[in-house]
């Protein structure tokens, strides 16, 4: 009875502390994207059929995107598509044709000032 009592007691210490937490939204999707938090940036990719663009943050405020470089890989089952992303804006872009369906995963890439800044993984669901 008493090691229920103290293994019970030590459950509701050690949850306290998760939900003491304070919830940082600064990463959540701002334009309608895919929210990806990395340890060096923050990412939003939003993936659509005719458009593929990469939001870059640090602890939710835009990151400069001058001389930035970004590749996107799509990968449908076998099918691998690489599309090179270029700055436009607060974003990284791409126009043209993408297979982009619910259950396409994806790896972003991103480079600034001529060095690998941070690469994410994501998956449209």
């Amino acid at each position: 009875m008493k090691l229920q009592t103290i293994v019970i007691a030590a459950a509701i210490a050690f949850s306290g502390a998760v939900f003491a937490q304070k919830k940082d939204d600064h990463n959540a999707p701002k334009h309608g994207g895919i929210a990806i938090e990395t340890k060096a940036l923050d990412f939003e990719v939003v993936a659509k059929p005719d458009l593929i663009q990469v939001y870059v943050g640090e602890h939710g405020k835009a990151v400069k995107l001058d001389g930035a470089k970004g590749k996107v890989t799509l990968l449908n089952g076998s099918e691998k598509t690489e599309v090179d992303l270029a700055p436009t804006g607060d974003k990284l872009e791409a126009k043209g044709t993408f297979k982009v369906t619910k259950g396409t995963k994806g790896i972003a890439s991103v480079t600034l000032a001529g060095k690998p800044a941070a690469t994410a993984r994501f998956e449209i669901k």
